[in-house]
């Protein structure tokens, strides 16, 4: 059996979760942008931006999204520090961001899924490889 227990990660875990917390990044942008864009903020936005900020989501929603994003971005911070509880927060990170997804599939007209199904995807492969990073003994 392999002691993984002083294992150093190789370089590309350090790319994936520079990456990975430069894609949370903008979701904590995006939120912020989301959570205190002012009325005239929103008219100044070309016509088809504007009616994104003008849907009215359900509190859930938006608590969601805050769940996903911020857990997302510190579960990166944890991958950085390579705490094992990284884990946790990208599966809550996951869970969380899935459900606002799948809302804004089945309520938004029009909305293309490709983004949102990205999304998921990327949240998915982050729980994955933090419990991968662990069992290697990469994480703490």
């Amino acid at each position: 059996m392999t002691d993984y227990s002083n294992s150093k990660p190789p370089v590309w875990f350090w790319i994936i979760a520079v990456v990975a917390l430069i894609w949370n990044g903008m979701g904590v942008l995006m939120y912020l942008t989301h959570a205190f864009m002012t009325d005239d903020m929103i008219a100044a936005l070309p016509e088809e931006q504007q009616a994104e900020f003008l849907i009215e989501h359900p509190s859930w929603y938006t608590a969601a999204f805050a769940l996903a994003v911020f857990c997302g971005a510190l579960g990166c911070l944890a991958l950085l520090i390579r705490k094992k509880w990284a884990f946790m927060l990208f599966l809550i990170s996951f869970v969380t961001a899935t459900i606002q997804q799948v809302y804004i599939i089945a309520t938004v007209e029009g909305a293309s899924p490709v983004m949102p199904l990205m999304v998921i995807i990327v949240c998915a492969f982050l729980v994955w490889f933090s419990k991968m990073s662990s069992a290697k003994g990469w994480l703490k």
